[in-house]
C-alpha cells in the first residue's frame, strides 16, 4: 500500500513476496540484462541505478551494440529530450580504439539541463529494458549518499514503470514524498546536506511539467523498500513516515558487498589493516524487525538454500543476494575480471577485506584482492589523482557563502585548499572510475576496483569446475533447492 498525502487515502499496490532479491551492485554490475533475467524467472531483478548517466553515455559512444538504448529511448514519452541526448553522445559504429570517452556533465546544486536530461533518460532506459517482454516486478537501486541526482532519476524510473526503489548508504527519509509529488505531476524537492555553520543543508527542486513542456503520463507509485543494518533505523522509518510509505525492509549484514554500515568498533586485521569488527551492538533483531509487520529481507552472506530457509524461519521473506549475481553469466562485470574472481574463490584462493579508508564517502567498503586491480598498493599509488566523476563529493560552504565540492580521492592539494584535512585523503581511492572500468566502461589506464562481499562459498555448488560459468537461472535454481 501506498499513501497519498494529497487526501490522506490508501491506494492498494500488488503485493509482492518474492524469495529473492537479486541485489543492485556497483556500477552497472547489475545491469539490465540481469535484472531483467532474474524478474522473468520470478524473482526480484534490480538494476543498478548508481552512475547510470554515465553508463549510458559510454554506451552511447560506444556504437550502443544491438541497439538497445536507441530501441528503448524511442519510447520515450518526451521524444524532443531524448533526441537531444542522443545527438550529444550517440556515436555510430562507437569511437575509436584509444579515444577518450567525451565526458558527461558534474553534479551541481543546479545541475545543467543536458545533465537532467541525459540523468531521466539514462534511468528511463535502463528500467525499460530490464521490464521489457515481461510484466514481472523490477526494481532499481540507489544510494541516499549520491544525493544530487535522485530527483531526476526518480523520475526517469518511474517514467519506465519502476516496480520498486530500493536505497541504502544513508537514511532516506525523503524518497517517499519524492515519489509521490513526481506521480502527482508537483515539484519534487530533495535536501543534501553541506558542511557549513551557516549552511547545513540545500533544497534541490524539479517540476517535471516544466521541465518537458508536458503533463506527466499516469505513472505507478513504486514501492520503497529502505536498505537498513539495525533495529533502531527500521523504527526510525516505522515513526517518522506515514503508513503505507514505506513496503519492507533489507536488512543488510556487514558481510555483504560494498559500502557496509560503519561498526561501533574499528580495529586491525590480522594482516594489519584498519578493519571493522562487528560486535553484539550490531547484531539485529529479526524477531522485532519481524513485529513491525512489514516484509523484510536478510542480505550478507545468505547466498545459500539453506540460508533462505533460515531466513524464513525468522520471519523474513526471503533473502538479498548479491555476489552470486556478480558472478554469473548475464552481470555486467567485466567478463576476464569475473573468471578470474569465480576461479579464485572456487579454489579457496580469493580474499575479500573490508577496506577502512578506500571510500571517499568514509564508509567501510568490501574490496576483492585481485592483481591489476585498485587492491594492489602499487597500482594504487600508480594513479595520478583526479576527481572527474564526482558521484561522491562532499558539498561545503566557501567564506563566501557559496556552495563548493570536494572529494576526499582528488588531488591532497586541492582538497585542502577547499578547507579539507589532508588525514582525510590517506587512502581514499576513486571509487567512481574504479567501479566503471570493473564493469568495462573506463577510459584507459583506470584501474578497476571489484567490491563483492565475504562468501562466494555458492560457486562450488553452481559450477562445476573452476573454469566453469553459470547463469542466473542456475543462481535461482540452487537458491530454490530446498523450498
Amino acid at each position: 500500500m501506498v499513501f497519498d498525502k494529497s487526501g490522506g487515502q490508501f491506494m492498494e499496490t500488488t503485493p509482492v513476496f518474492t524469495k529473492i532479491i537479486q541485489g543492485g551492485m556497483g556500477v552497472n554490475i547489475s545491469s539490465w540484462p540481469l535484472a531483467r533475467t532474474v524478474s522473468r524467472l520470478g524473482q526480484q531483478g534490480t538494476v543498478s541505478g548508481t552512475g547510470l548517466e554515465r553508463v549510458m553515455a559510454r554506451i552511447l559512444q560506444s556504437g550502443d551494440p544491438d541497439g538497445h538504448f536507441r530501441r528503448a529511448l524511442s519510447h520515450f514519452p518526451f521524444p524532443h529530450i531524448a533526441k537531444k541526448v542522443l545527438a550529444t553522445f550517440y556515436v555510430e559504429s562507437g569511437i575509436s580504439k584509444g579515444v577518450r570517452f567525451k565526458g558527461a556533465p558534474v553534479f551541481r546544486v543546479t545541475p545543467s539541463n543536458l545533465l537532467i536530461s541525459l540523468v531521466i533518460c539514462a534511468n528511463y532506459a535502463f528500467v525499460w529494458l530490464a521490464k521489457e517482454g515481461h510484466e514481472n516486478p523490477v526494481s532499481i537501486n540507489y544510494l541516499e549518499k549520491i544525493a544530487m541526482p535522485h530527483i531526476y532519476a526518480i523520475t526517469g524510473a518511474m517514467l519506465a514503470g519502476a516496480d520498486f526503489i530500493t536505497m541504502g548508504a544513508g537514511i532516506p527519509l525523503q524518497i517517499p514524498d519524492v515519489i509521490e509529488d513526481i506521480a502527482e505531476g508537483k515539484t519534487a524537492h530533495y535536501r543534501v546536506p553541506v558542511i557549513g555553520k551557516n549552511i547545513t543543508s540545500y533544497t534541490m527542486s524539479f517540476n517535471p511539467e516544466q521541465f518537458f513542456g508536458d503533463k506527466l503520463p499516469p505513472m505507478k507509485r513504486p514501492g520503497f523498500i529502505p536498505i537498513i543494518s539495525s533495529n533502531l533505523l527500521a523504527r526510525i522509518f516505522k515513526k517518522k513516515l506515514p503508513e503505507g510509505s514505506v513496503y519492507g525492509f533489507v536488512i543488510e549484514e556487514p558481510t555483504a558487498g560494498g559500502h557496509n554500515a560503519p561498526p561501533r568498533k574499528p580495529t586491525l586485521n590480522a594482516h594489519g589493516e584498519p578493519e571493522p569488527i562487528y560486535g553484539e551492538k550490531d547484531v539485529v533483531d529479526y524477531s522485532e524487525i519481524a513485529e513491525l509487520g512489514l516484509p523484510f529481507w536478510i542480505g550478507g552472506s545468505k547466498a545459500s538454500p539453506e540460508k533462505l530457509k533460515w531466513a524464513l524461519s525468522v520471519g523474513a521473506q526471503g533473502i538479498q543476494a548479491g555476489s552470486i549475481f556478480a558472478l554469473c553469466e548475464e552481470s555486467g562485470m567485466n567478463p576476464e575480471i569475473r573468471k578470474k574472481i569465480r576461479e579464485l574463490g572456487s579454489t579457496g584462493k580469493l580474499r575479500v577485506r573490508t577496506d577502512m579508508r578506500i571510500s571517499p564517502t568514509g564508509f567501510p567498503f568490501k574490496v576483492a584482492i585481485l592483481d591489476g586491480t585498485m587492491s594492489e598498493q602499487s597500482v594504487y599509488e600508480a594513479r595520478v589523482r583526479v576527481c572527474n566523476q564526482g558521484a561522491l563529493v562532499s558539498l561545503y560552504e566557501r567564506g563566501n557563502g557559496s556552495i563548493g565540492y570536494r572529494c576526499a580521492g582528488e588531488p591532497v592539494d586541492k582538497f585542502v585548499s577547499k578547507g579539507g584535512n589532508a588525514l582525510d585523503t590517506v587512502g581514499r581511492g576513486c571509487i567512481c572510475n574504479g567501479l566503471l572500468s570493473a564493469a568495462g566502461l573506463a577510459n584507459e589506464g583506470e584501474a578497476p576496483i571489484v567490491t563483492l562481499g565475504d562468501d562466494v562459498g555458492f560457486l562450488s555448488a553452481v559450477m562445476a569446475d573452476p573454469s566453469g560459468s553459470y547463469s542466473a537461472k542456475d543462481a535461482i535454481t540452487y537458491l530454490l533447492g530446498h523450498i
